[in-house]
């Protein structure tokens, strides 16, 4: 079993920073590879970007290239995605996500096994 804990969300002016952080605990070691997801009132869980654990190969979707960032800290066994000049339509809530089962495809969300609880993120105009 994994268990993830996300921090970080909260509210923020269009223009502004915030940096999400997830927290790995439990069967680390199983690992391959931790996303980010996001999820708006209405509309269908997308992908934000992604990491594969050991070789730290990083994915972005194409609205956040330039603006979001994803690092790990192996030591901490934590996932962070920086996030600049945010947009009211980055508005939603984040999700990380881990996958222990190697994946081709990281942008899909059925991917993944074990999930956070979610932060919400707002960002105002």
């Amino acid at each position: 079993q994994v268990q993830l804990v996300e921090s970080g969300g909260g509210l923020v002016q269009a223009g502004g920073s915030l940096r999400l952080s997830c927290t790995i605990s439990g069967r680390t070691f199983s690992t391959r590879a931790m996303g980010w997801f996001r999820q708006a009132p209405g509309k269908e869980r997308e992908f934000v970007s992604a990491i594969r654990w050991n070789s730290g190969i990083i994915y972005y979707a194409d609205s956040v290239k330039g603006r979001f960032t994803i690092s790990r800290d192996y030591a901490k066994n934590t996932v962070y995605l920086q996030m600049n000049s945010l947009k009211p339509e980055d508005t939603a809530v984040y999700y990380c996500a881990a996958a222990v089962q190697w994946r081709n495809d990281l942008n899909d969300p059925r991917g993944y096994e074990y999930w956070g609880q979610g932060t919400q993120v707002t960002v105002s105009s």
